[in-house]
């Protein structure tokens, strides 16, 4: 009969040193600037969602082209992007590989829908609108999969 060590298997593996920690600077400074920009979605579409559907981004009204205006939807979408905005400010000032990661990849896949909506519904954008809006949307994914990539294990 064999006996059971009161260990548990270790999967540890030493960590490959091009690998650099869940708080390295580069991941931790990704992290910022995606809550900042988690926020500055949220905070408006939360509290003032007709002004940001008049004009968000930054004035530009592109929201507005996608009718109809709905408060629900636009507030509940702003919680969402406030608690995204939440847990990378968590990841960044306690940042873990356990976080991170799962954090990082559940933001592509939201923004991925997100700029694969967009991509598909630029009626009504001018070429420079529909440019600016689907190039800033894919630098949301491209910021989250940088973290993604530095933690990543051989």
């Amino acid at each position: 009969m064999a006996t059971r060590s009161s260990k548990p298997a270790s999967k540890s593996r030493s960590r490959n040193q091009k690998d650099p920690p869940a708080d390295a600077a580069p991941v931790r400074i990704c992290l910022v600037i995606l809550g900042l920009t988690a926020l500055s979605i949220g905070l408006p579409a939360t509290f003032a969602p007709e002004t940001f559907y008049t004009d968000y981004p930054f004035f530009t009204a592109l929201v507005k082209l996608l009718p109809p205006y709905n408060e629900h939807l636009i507030t509940d979408v702003g919680g969402l992007y406030i608690g995204f905005g939440m847990m990378f400010g968590w990841a960044a000032f306690r940042p873990s590989r356990q976080l991170v990661l799962p954090l990082c990849w559940a933001w592509i896949v939201a923004q991925s829908l997100h700029f694969a909506f967009h991509i598909s519904n630029l009626t009504g954008f001018t070429t420079t609108e529909a440019t600016i809006q689907q190039v800033g949307l894919a630098f949301y994914i491209l910021l989250a999969l940088v973290p993604v990539v530095l933690l990543r294990r051989s």
